[in-house]
């Protein structure tokens, strides 16, 4: 919103795809914390607190060496990066600002990320919530100070956001050392060696995690390429579209995530009965976060967009986006509680099945078909992205009503 109001179209459209490129850069952190988290939940639900120290320490060094390799890696193709998401010329120098400063950032978010999985793992979101609350305002802050009052441009966003993400995990790790008893964790130099056992079990359950993270962020960075082709007025809505995206996103992840520790943990204790309840509740808080993001964008659309940028020619085009944006409304009403009972009781293989129909095949395949074959350009690519957002439900409701989810326990081995 800062960068669309002091910078304008240009800037918008840098962050747009600034902000995909880094999205895309983060599917091993998401997917390999998740994992974690669901591994602890279930360890925790199955009495085995012993087995949890031992996967926290892998969790650190397997993370934070990814983030270093990722790191040097972009550093090196920054500028191949940018030509192959075919940033529009108008925006390349704000975008490679934007994202030659976030790249430095990754460590901390992969680091926040690993720590906030492990305690919400262990029953507590609270906290993981008050870290980011406190980055989110510093965020905001700085946002203010470097964009609007020292012109920094979307080099003064990406610079808040790093100085944010720094806070958040360094405000983690100080509680993570604090309460260390909580978890038998120490610590020590030796306790960060990767345990075979515990990597075994994480990567069973983190590669298709990762996978469909990593296949739903290059979907969208793949199409966010196709976009960028209609110049920077297509790709500062479509930016405007992922942000509206992200607010929905924001709450389907959150109950997803919760959803996800509290399945495990009764699968973990096979306390079945429980699962439909947490699902119906999930379904529940979500519709109400959807419907009234939907009417507030049915009823008031430029007030809306607005927020984000007064240009006359955005404006004019983000009106076409408000079915586009109806449809991720609801797809965050289906998708979480059904991702949530796939991640909770471990299922691997639906996880990769998920990862490949919805981050590729449905993804990719319906915004070709819509954009090239059926010739509806924009409006194609924004509509399969969109609808290729059901999937989850639709495999995990048939996992649902199959059943099969009261008998697996896919991490835990006696």
């Amino acid at each position: 919103m800062v960068v669309g109001r002091f910078v304008g179209a240009a800037g918008l459209s840098a962050v747009a795809v600034g902000g995909e490129v880094l999205t895309f850069l983060t599917f091993i952190a998401m997917g390999v914390s998740n994992a974690g988290q669901v591994i602890i939940s279930q360890y925790l639900g199955a009495g085995r607190r012993e087995k949890i120290s031992k996967l926290i320490g892998t969790l650190f060094s397997f993370l934070l060496g990814c983030a270093v390799l990722l790191t040097a890696a972009c550093l090196a193709l920054e500028g191949q990066i940018l030509n192959w998401v075919n940033a529009p010329p108008e925006s390349l120098e704000y975008a490679r600002d934007y994202v030659g400063v976030c790249v430095w950032g990754l460590v901390f978010i992969y680091g926040y990320n690993l720590v906030s999985a492990i305690l919400r793992g262990m029953g507590d979101s609270k906290r993981p919530f008050l870290f980011i609350a406190i980055a989110s305002a510093v965020n905001l802050v700085l946002d203010l100070a470097f964009i609007a009052g020292l012109g920094m441009g979307a080099f003064g966003a990406a610079l808040a956001t790093v100085l944010g993400q720094s806070l958040s995990f360094l405000c983690a790790i100080v509680l993570l050392y604090r309460t260390k008893e909580q978890f038998g964790f120490d610590f020590k130099p030796a306790s960060f060696r990767i345990d075979k056992e515990a990597f075994a079990a994480l990567i069973k359950l983190g590669v298709p995690m990762v996978l469909q993270s990593a296949a739903i962020s290059f979907s969208k960075l793949f199409i966010t390429s196709w976009v960028n082709t209609y110049g920077v007025i297509a790709s500062a809505v479509t930016g405007i579209g992922n942000k509206l995206q992200t607010v929905t996103n924001v709450f389907a992840q959150a109950l997803s995530t919760a959803g996800g520790s509290m399945i495990a943990q009764n699968i973990g204790a096979e306390k079945y009965e429980r699962v439909p309840r947490i699902i119906g509740v999930s379904f529940a808080l979500d519709s109400v976060v959807a419907v009234i993001l939907s009417v507030v964008t049915l009823l008031f659309p430029r007030t809306v967009f607005g927020f984000f940028t007064q240009d006359e020619a955005v404006l004019d085009m983000a009106i076409s986006y408000i079915p586009v944006a109806v449809l991720m409304y609801a797809s965050c009403v289906l998708r979480p509680p059904m991702t949530a009972l796939i991640n909770g009781s471990g299922y691997a293989r639906l996880n990769l099945a998920v990862a490949l129909l919805d981050g590729l095949l449905v993804r990719i395949g319906l915004a070709y078909v819509m954009g090239r074959l059926m010739g509806l350009g924009i409006y194609g690519f924004w509509y399969g992205n969109a609808l290729s957002s059901f999937v989850p439900f639709l495999i995990g409701g048939a996992y649902f009503l199959s059943g099969k989810w009261k008998t697996r326990r896919h991490i835990i081995q006696e």
